[in-house]
């Protein structure tokens, strides 16, 4: 497993060594020495997975209290996964990191606790899959719109069309007005 730090080196991209013949192939998705080798210490609590259509994009949300730190991986289909810096004290506060994520490369993001967290469906469908540090906690949610420009976030959107997006995360506020760690 390869585990190397991104422009945001709290957020680590982790490539799984994938073995594979004719019958298909194995790969490990959570090693946890190799993980705390890497300075990763997360105890996980919560699995999810959603299913989302080409041009969905989720996010970008996170938690004020109880903050969940995710490890995020696609089992079908592609993304592009970003991470938003909430940590008022970080060196890298309001800076952005985006990998491209699928069942191809197999690659994962770990996103830590105190980062917004979302990502766009750049294929016809994607199983988008992730381990949590915390619990859901619906009433410490938030979200931060997807397209703010103090961000300048560059999603790979289709340009023939408006990304699918939630009520609720339209309804995201500016990163200026968002509530941080």
């Amino acid at each position: 497993m390869k585990i190397t730090e991104t422009k945001i080196p709290d957020v680590k991209l982790v490539e799984p060594r994938v073995f594979g013949d004719e019958r298909g192939f194995f790969m490990e998705a959570w090693n946890e020495k190799a993980f705390r080798e890497a300075g990763i210490f997360a105890t996980f609590v919560q699995d999810n997975h959603s299913r989302s259509v080409k041009n969905t994009l989720r996010g970008l949300h996170y938690q004020i209290k109880q903050p969940q730190g995710k490890l995020v991986r696609v089992t079908r289909g592609e993304v592009f996964d970003v991470a938003v810096d909430l940590r008022a004290n970080s060196p890298t506060f309001g800076q952005w990191v985006g990998e491209y994520l699928s069942e191809e490369n197999n690659r994962m993001l770990w996103v830590p606790p105190g980062f917004a967290h979302g990502f766009l469906v750049t294929s016809e469908t994607a199983d988008f899959q992730y381990k949590c540090t915390d619990f859901y906690a619906p009433n410490y949610e938030r979200s931060i719109h997807w397209a703010d420009q103090s961000l300048m976030i560059t999603w790979p959107i289709d340009t023939e069309s408006e990304p699918l997006v939630s009520e609720k995360d339209k309804a995201g506020v500016a990163f200026s007005a968002a509530e941080y760690y």
